[in-house]
């Protein structure tokens, strides 16, 4: 795959767009991307929705893991650190791991605006042989 495939996984994803996800740097196996968190992201406590950085750390691990070939998420996990607030600035870098097979491992952090984890994430993708 070409890098313009990555930008085209991220300007075809409908959800990332709606929830106002803006795609900071891709490249071979590596992403970023950055959300402001608004009233509009946020569940019953007044915090950042775990589905929101679940589906921001996600967005950067598909375009990391779409760089060569393309691939799928096949499992992942999260786990969260610290809440996001109202007006941080998320942003979640996913990097390659490892290889293992048709398989590969990355680890994706997400982080705020002072540089503090507020999420750690790992996904595994599987490559397929149909193309985008």
């Amino acid at each position: 795959m070409t890098q313009d495939l990555q930008q085209a996984i991220f300007d075809n994803d409908t959800v990332m767009q709606n929830l106002g996800i803006k795609l900071d740097h891709y490249s071979h196996k590596a992403a970023q991307l950055s959300l402001t968190v608004t009233p509009a992201h946020t569940q019953g406590h007044g915090t950042c929705h775990g589905g929101v950085i679940f589906t921001l750390a996600d967005g950067a691990f598909a375009l990391a893991c779409n760089s060569e070939m393309t691939a799928v998420g096949q499992h992942c996990n999260i786990s969260y650190i610290k809440p996001g607030k109202i007006g941080d600035i998320l942003t979640a870098t996913a990097i390659f791991k490892a290889p293992s097979g048709r398989s590969e491992i990355y680890d994706i952090t997400v982080t705020n605006q002072n540089d503090e984890t507020i999420a750690e994430f790992r996904g595994v993708s599987r490559m397929i042989p149909n193309k985008i």
